[in-house]
């Protein structure tokens, strides 16, 4: 599967997470793949579209934070291998992708999550 961009922000506490993932797909015409967190509460989110739509909706956040914002980045054209490392280590760690079709996207307003044997 051919990745356009991925974004990834990241943040202190699960709040400020859902906050960013709020605001990045409103900004732009992204899609929301999951967000990871390790040590100490730094959530790092992760998003993936075209380049400029990631671009955007990274900047979106950088420019007009809804939080203190730790690091963000833009991976453009990720390699097979970067993809591959992506989806292993997350799927080690016990997290989900959510890829809904674009269509469903538009017309789903709440999406639950099962992550860490919870619902968020």
């Amino acid at each position: 599967m051919k990745y356009g961009a991925f974004g990834l922000v990241e943040v202190l506490g699960s709040c400020n997470a859902v906050m960013v993932i709020d605001q990045m797909l409103k900004t732009a015409d992204v899609s929301f793949r999951t967000w990871n967190g390790k040590c100490g509460g730094h959530e790092v989110v992760f998003m993936s579209g075209d380049v400029s739509a990631v671009t955007a909706a990274v900047e979106s956040v950088k420019q007009n934070p809804p939080c203190d914002i730790i690091l963000a980045a833009v991976i453009s054209n990720p390699s097979e291998e970067t993809v591959h490392f992506l989806f292993r280590d997350l799927s080690v760690s016990g997290l989900f992708f959510i890829s809904l079709p674009k269509k469903q996207q538009k017309t789903t307003s709440k999406i639950s999550l099962i992550r860490c044997g919870f619902l968020i």
